[in-house]
């Protein structure tokens, strides 16, 4: 099987400036972007989705570094969605995280 897209531009083989990167995760904007901030926060371990991951370790620093990409970008006070799509939803089998915005309380994808 060839190897998906996230799994590629984590081993260079596609160039991609990241936003935030560690040995763990990577960041980078959406090639797509649905609202003006529009960030994948992607664990660099290919999981195809949220339920095969047991790593809670993991599971937390995605989180945590979405909240903090959050901030960054000054969402936290103009209104943000955090998406992970599973089961066979999401575009790209591979677990990554949707951060959008700004959003606020009537406003849809």
């Amino acid at each position: 099987m060839d190897k998906c897209i996230f799994c590629k531009i984590r081993d260079r083989e596609i160039p991609k400036e990241f936003t935030y990167e560690d040995d763990d995760i990577m960041v980078f904007p959406d090639i797509n972007p649905v609202k003006p901030v529009h960030l994948l926060i992607i664990s660099k371990k290919h999981y195809a989705d949220l339920s095969e991951v047991r790593d809670e370790t993991l599971l937390a620093k995605l989180m945590l570094k979405t909240r903090e990409m959050a901030k960054e970008n000054d969402l936290d006070k103009n209104g943000y969605r955090v998406l992970i799509n599973g089961g066979g939803a999401q575009a790209i089998m591979h677990l990554h995280i949707h951060l959008f915005g700004p959003m606020d309380q009537t406003t849809l994808l």
